[in-house]
């Protein structure tokens, strides 16, 4: 079954504090609130533009914490949301929102409206890192709201960031680490990017924060990505969706943006296997992976075909084979 969001942004709205990182406005594209009458425009707008198939369509609020804006809002957006639920043309709704702006009253509301998923972001399991990013929430905050999303029947997301101010390797691999111990449904994973009008730029100008590169960004989420799966937690995002803000020329100032960082990512997964398979038998040259991810496993630009070709003096193949599962890969005897 095919699996649509129809993104709802509310930038900004409901949240009381500057993260270091964050500027709403640039991420999500947009600069003005939304209504109840812009759901109903949206979210008719992208049914219209769907197959008539077996499906699974979610209207998504994005971008604002939105338990922090008023419960009268809260009604009217959600409300538009739930005729179309009610209705049968879509089947879920989501919303992301902050780990402190989460409560039985809230969830109350929340389930009476239709809620189906609920996301938060988490970004660090680290209160240092919390506090140097000014997120104005605690690891305990996570773990209270993420058990009581769950005693509440909703489906439980998390997010995380790397290379936030204070924050090392170990300390991200430590915060993947206990957001499995939450068994959430899926996560999403951003590496910080500094953008164009947040404290975070200025300290960058200031000498005071270096980003990570991509490589480095993408070294770490060769990492995770793994960890998440194999804990059954599907990673339903790495990095931000590229828009005309977030692109370069944007307003991204620095850091690991790459318009397709996941797949960097997902590439070195893979390159690591390619390498470890031919170390242990230097006449594999050939290799089988799930169709879908032939061009992950060749790698962004044919990267890794070509570090092998460095590295070993020989090219590879990649070939398709509908009998491999997704992430994984076999050595071909021709």
């Amino acid at each position: 079954m095919r699996c649509y969001n129809i993104p709802i942004f509310v930038p900004h709205e409901g949240c009381p504090f500057d993260c270091i990182f964050c500027n709403q406005r640039k991420i999500t594209g947009q600069d003005t609130k939304a209504t109840r009458e812009d759901v109903f425009k949206i979210i008719e707008e992208h049914l219209k533009t769907m197959p008539i198939c077996e499906k699974y369509v979610e209207a998504a609020f994005f971008g604002g914490s939105f338990t922090g804006i008023s419960a009268q809002k809260q009604c009217e957006l959600l409300g538009a949301a739930k005729e179309y639920k009610d209705q049968g043309k879509i089947q879920g709704i989501r919303l992301s929102t902050r780990p402190d702006y989460i409560s039985r009253e809230i969830l109350d509301r929340l389930k009476e409206y239709g809620v189906t998923t609920i996301e938060l972001g988490v970004q660090s399991m680290d209160d240092e890192v919390l506090k140097a990013s000014n997120r104005g929430h605690t690891r305990e905050d996570v773990i209270c709201a993420s058990k009581l999303i769950k005693d509440y029947g909703f489906n439980l997301g998390l997010q995380m960031m790397t290379g936030l101010p204070g924050d090392t390797p170990e300390k991200t691999i430590e915060t993947a680490k206990a957001i499995i111990e939450l068994k959430p449904a899926c996560v999403r994973i951003y590496p910080t990017l500094v953008l164009r009008g947040t404290r975070l730029e200025t300290l960058y100008k200031n000498g005071e924060y270096l980003p990570q590169t991509v490589e480095e960004a993408a070294s770490l989420c060769k990492v995770l990505i793994p960890m998440f799966r194999s804990a059954d937690i599907e990673v339903i995002r790495v990095s931000l969706v590229t828009t005309e803000e977030i692109s370069d020329g944007g307003a991204v100032v620095a850091g690991p943006y790459h318009p397709a960082f996941r797949e960097i990512a997902e590439g070195e997964i893979y390159f690591d296997e390619i390498v470890d398979l031919i170390e242990k038998d230097p006449t594999a040259k050939t290799f089988l992976v799930n169709p879908k991810e032939v061009s992950i496993a060749v790698g962004n630009k044919r990267r890794n075909i070509l570090r092998i070709y460095e590295k070993y003096g020989f090219l590879i193949k990649i070939k398709p084979d509908d009998t491999i599962d997704a992430g994984k890969i076999k050595v071909w005897k021709e």
